[in-house]
């Protein structure tokens, strides 16, 4: 044997052993894209940005500030009432706000970037990896079909075929849904940073004058 032909036969080998894994990635990428589906439709539903009322109060802010009052400043910023995201940063800030630990509201809207980006990764992944394993998915069973078409065995060319289109509108499916939620979201989440912004330029404006 040569090597061409036991480097080939290694390599087909190691491809055929890929497909079984292939397919549980893609049945668990099917269930977590449905997954992922609910917990947006959860997540729009609670959403509430309310621009004006988030102005008023951080107006209020800056003047409790000016007057140097930081307990009321502190509790204006834990009464703010906007999205999940920007609600949980305003009573996390509150406690900061009342100490005047200004570097660490900064540093906590910091993390909370960090947090929206994480949340973004999971559909992320999705899209990037859903036509990956649907495209393996689709040329590993195309060698066994060539080899039944070829022997004329029309069983094993119809089984490998069906394999090969399942997984690729799998892929593309689990890819097609993780975009559209990720670009939504992204939107989403570029709004709760900007009023995390707003709050946190209000107060540092406001001390460092």
């Amino acid at each position: 044997m040569s090597l061409m032909d036991f480097l080939s036969n290694m390599m087909n080998v190691f491809q055929v052993s890929l497909m079984l894994p292939v397919m549980i990635l893609l049945t668990l990428l099917g269930f977590i894209t449905l997954v992922q589906v609910g917990d947006f439709i959860s997540e729009y539903t609670k959403r509430h940005r309310d621009w004006g009322s988030l102005e008023t109060q951080c107006k209020k802010i800056q003047h409790d500030l000016k007057n140097s009052d930081f307990s009321e400043a502190s509790r204006t910023l834990e009464d703010v009432h906007q999205n999940h995201l920007v609600t949980s940063f305003a009573k996390e800030s509150a406690p900061y706000l009342e100490e005047q630990h200004i570097p660490a509201i900064e540093r906590l809207s910091q993390e909370y970037e960090i947090k929206m980006a994480k949340r973004l990764e999971h559909t992320k992944i999705t899209s990037t990896i859903g036509p990956i394993l649907g495209l393996m998915g689709t040329l590993i069973p195309l060698g066994p079909a060539l080899i039944g078409l070829s022997a004329g065995d029309l069983g094993t060319l119809a089984q490998n075929l069906m394999v090969a289109f399942a997984t690729t509108v799998v892929g593309l499916f689990a890819a097609g849904i993780s975009y559209v939620l990720m670009q939504i979201r992204r939107r989403w989440y570029w709004e709760d940073m900007a009023d995390i912004n707003y709050i946190v330029n209000t107060i540092e404006e406001t001390t460092w004058d």
